[in-house]
């Protein structure tokens, strides 16, 4: 960023202050949307499977920790598996920590890593700019199957970490067991090898042999401690000896957890592999809890119901969101599903409410007895459920409507709810245009490219998407309607905002109301091992599971068809250059993504079920910094998007 669009960016900055604070978050229940839709929508809103998050990995991340040789240096070794013949790792060394690399062979002879290294790149890895410094050592033609990395030292040195890049052909997959993630529960991790050899697919046993695995874990207050898996049949793990691998700890405060699962032993052909994948898990208080069996409705204005669930609650003003669905009996007596129902919500005084329309009933053809099922209330920041239930009796008075199925149309009152009163006095003006960045990041827009445009800015800050979007909210308050283009997460916020909240995207007119470049929709892998190194390192954004494959896939199952569809999007990667050549966006980061990808989002996880997929092209990265040019500077698309937008 030069001088002039720093200035810029800190006028908008302090234009945006006094808006931030006109609205807390304890205000959500004034402008929150009252969400539901047809029972043929509830599959994709119910709670998904921990294995829809599984983490396939093909690299390493080891920590390092030095040991005091009693001289004036300390010195750490690891051995270095080379699966084919090439070997690709990167070392994370504090600044100013000057160590000494070198490659020992089986034979005992030490070199300099440098010096028998085909390239060494001088990088960093991260997102935005929540990146750490990395020295990357390429090797095109290593004989022998095992060499040992030895690190040397001054004795006042800090640790750090070492990533190695394995073979494509096996990788680790591993998923959560559950999603439990409660102060006081066990959190569980499983994991298996599995091996894609000359068109095959081979998982667990048959794709090799895991010898040894275990979890190191991370806690919120940044206490480290290893747990062992196993592969007995008595931990969640499958048949004994079948290659499938589990274990657990405790989570006995709330926080992030950053949990590494470890593996190694030898893969299909016999070769000896180490993998890492890196979980991680936010743990929560049970805030609130179910207090009865059975939910009422009341009635409501227009034909409009109140279906309240009495609770207990910890924080009295703390909103969550809930997901629901309405079920009744058909003409048959065959139970029946309504609607689904849910949004952002703020109990009070014991009662959690979920608004919901009469015309559900009727367009279903249901009669009661009618139930809640599949309930759960979440916390609005990284979507744990807090409280649950699968069956609740609900109580439903004399319909009202006098609609007939033939005739209801669902329209916005029935999706959305009814749209909350606006004092004229206080009611924005104008439409706008906002040009949104993304995580630990700030005015990635080249804003003379757009009209009619205003800049957000939350620079270099981490947001959960629903902090996020609030604050898009805000920033947005001060016009009547706008739309959004978006970076990398601000796509996720854009939606979100939309999907729960009434703001001025409610208000615009014109083609395309949301658009997005390089979003992680369904997250990605760089997330959990940047909060690893984070947790050594000090990245100054901290940590975000919104943005992990589990923390974007838990958001997306509470994300409506209606508003996914709302959404225009669009992906980039490298430039293709030759075969022979391994393509990248960011040295380091390539190690861990797979291809393509734009040094922060991968093609497959930039993808949205419901979006409006505009393309993929290649020769554009994530951000400036990266081998080819940020993909937000690209003329012709920001021309189109432009031209496009609603505002």
């Amino acid at each position: 960023m030069n001088r002039t669009q720093l200035a810029s960016s800190l006028i908008a900055l302090l234009v945006s202050l006094p808006l931030l604070a006109a609205e807390e978050p304890g205000d959500v229940a004034a402008f929150a949307k009252q969400l539901s839709g047809p029972a043929a929508e509830i599959a994709s809103m119910r709670a998904p499977s921990p294995i829809d998050a599984t983490i396939h990995s093909r690299s390493a991340l080891l920590p390092v920790h030095f040991s005091d040789n009693g001289s004036s240096e300390r010195s750490w070794q690891g051995t270095l598996p080379v699966e084919n013949g090439t070997l690709r790792f990167v070392v994370f060394e504090p600044a100013d920590s000057n160590w000494q690399v070198d490659l020992v062979s089986a034979g005992g002879r030490a070199v300099s890593a440098a010096s028998r290294a085909s390239r060494v790149i001088d990088t960093d890895f991260g997102i935005e700019q929540a990146r750490v410094p990395a020295m990357r050592y390429d090797y095109d033609n290593l004989a022998g199957d095992n060499w040992t990395l030895r690190l040397r030292a001054p004795a006042d040195a800090k640790d750090g970490f070492v990533l190695i890049e394995g073979d494509a052909a096996t990788e680790l997959a591993s998923w959560q067991t559950h999603t439990r993630q409660l102060v006081g529960q066990r959190l569980g991790l499983t994991a298996l090898l599995t091996t894609s050899l000359e068109g095959s697919v081979h998982v667990g046993r048959s794709a090799g042999r895991i010898d040894q695995a275990s979890i190191r874990v991370t806690a919120p207050d940044r206490s480290v401690a290893s747990y062992p898996m196993f592969d007995d049949g008595r931990h969640n793990d499958g048949a004994a000896g079948d290659g499938l691998f589990a274990g657990d700890f405790p989570a006995s405060m709330g926080g992030n957890y950053v949990a590494q699962v470890e593996a190694r032993g030898v893969n299909e052909r016999g070769k000896a592999f180490v993998r890492t994948a890196e979980h991680l898990l936010p743990v929560v208080d049970a805030s609130l809890g179910l207090s009865a069996t059975r939910a009422l409705a009341v009635a409501g204005d227009a034909d409009r119901l109140s279906i309240r669930v009495p609770v207990t609650m910890r924080n009295p003003g703390q909103h969550y969101r809930a997901i629901g669905e309405v079920w009744g009996t058909n003409a048959q007596g065959k139970p029946t599903a309504v609607a689904w129902l849910g949004g952002m919500v703020t109990p009070v005084d014991g009662v959690l409410s979920l608004g919901f329309d009469e015309r559900w009933f009727v367009l279903a053809g249901t009669k009661g007895p009618y139930e809640l099922r599949n309930l759960r209330i979440e916390d609005a920041d990284n979507f744990i459920t807090v409280a649950s239930a699968g069956r609740m009796a609900l109580d439903v008075p004399a319909l009202r409507t006098r609609a007939r199925a033939s005739g209801i149309v669902i329209d916005e009152r029935m999706t959305m709810g009814p749209r909350p009163a606006v004092e004229r006095s206080t009611q924005g003006v104008g439409k706008r245009l906002l040009l949104v960045h993304g995580y630990c990041s700030g005015g990635v827009w080249p804003a003379s490219q757009f009209g009619t445009s205003s800049t957000f800015l939350d620079v270099n800050q981490n947001r959960s998407n629903d902090e996020f979007a609030q604050r898009i909210r805000t920033f947005g308050s001060t016009w009547n309607s706008f739309g959004t283009v978006a970076h990398s997460q601000g796509g996720m916020a854009s939606l979100h905002l939309y999907a729960y909240y009434w703001s001025g995207l409610d208000n615009a007119t014109g083609n395309r109301l949301m658009q997005s470049v390089g979003t992680p929709y369904k997250g990605t892998n760089l997330a959990g091992i940047l909060a690893t190194l984070g947790n050594w390192f000090g990245v100054a954004c901290g940590s975000n599971s919104n943005l992990t494959y589990s923390g974007a896939s838990a958001w997306l199952a509470g994300i409506p068809t209606a508003s996914r569809g709302k959404v225009n999007y669009y992906t980039t990667s490298f430039k293709l250059t030759n075969w022979y050549t391994n393509d990248y966006c960011q040295f380091a980061t390539d190690l861990v993504l797979s291809d393509p990808e734009d040094g922060t989002t991968e093609q497959v996880n930039g993808q949205l079920s419901g979006g409006i997929n505009r393309g993929h092209v290649t020769g554009q990265c994530h951000t400036s910094g990266m081998r080819d040019p940020a993909q937000t500077q690209n003329a012709t698309r920001n021309a189109t998007m432009n031209a496009n937008a609603a505002r």
